[in-house]
């Protein structure tokens, strides 16, 4: 087997989970086949035995290989369905992505509105101020992080743990688009009426007015 480019990046494992992963979704490595032993692996990718160690541990967990004592290691699943959602969301077009997303916070907008707290409510207000005062002075990271926070406390406040993780794995990748599509803060301005009646709308607890302004939202992002 050639030697593959050495990895340099931050978090070698998880590099080497990614690539190890990609040769099995490919085929090059086959349910049922053993993987190389480590010394081989640690030469092929040009890193420790401990970030060796922690990629297959990666891969075990998400299902794709099994770890046979004494024995070796063995691929266990090549479908990617086991592939972490954080590494897949990465390699994802931005349109399939939004297009999740709008579905995640329409949904999330009716559950909060069911299930919110007053605790939930007031942190919503503190991030829709931020919002609104970044806006207005023309501070876009401040507004997109201030935007992600919004809809990720919304997110929270749905009462529903696993709806508020998955959403909250999109916020890196959701904050990346924003910062490259918008150069001010005039989209997050026109907006602002909208996400003053979705906050209300949750507020009020009324579930159909949540979905709605939130399907309101999402309309005039991707328009």
């Amino acid at each position: 087997m050639t030697m593959e480019q050495n990895i340099v990046r931050r978090s070698l494992a998880n590099e080497v989970a990614a690539r190890l992963q990609q040769k099995i979704i490919s085929g090059e490595y086959k349910v049922g086949d053993q993987l190389p032993v480590e010394s081989a692996l640690m030469q092929q990718f040009g890193v420790g035995r401990s970030s060796i160690r922690e990629a297959i541990k990666l891969l075990v967990n998400s299902g794709l290989l099994r770890v046979q004592q004494g024995v070796g290691t063995f691929v266990e699943d090549n479908s990617g369905v086991g592939e972490p959602l954080a590494q897949r969301l990465k390699r994802s077009d931005v349109k399939e992505i939004n297009e999740v997303r709008q579905l995640l916070e329409m949904k999330i907008a009716e559950k909060a509105a069911l299930n919110r707290t007053a605790k939930d409510v007031k942190k919503m207000q503190r991030y829709f101020d931020a919002r609104e005062k970044a806006a207005a002075q023309q501070d876009v990271a401040g507004c997109v992080d201030a935007d992600i926070n919004f809809h990720n406390a919304i997110a929270e406040a749905s009462g529903n743990d696993v709806l508020a993780d998955l959403y909250k794995s999109f916020s890196t990748r959701m904050k990346n688009d924003f910062l490259n599509r918008f150069p001010d803060t005039a989209p997050f301005i026109e907006t602002m009426q909208l996400h003053s009646k979705l906050l209300k709308s949750i507020t009020d607890k009324d579930p159909k007015g949540a979905w709605h302004f939130a399907a309101r939202i999402n309309g005039h992002i991707s328009a």
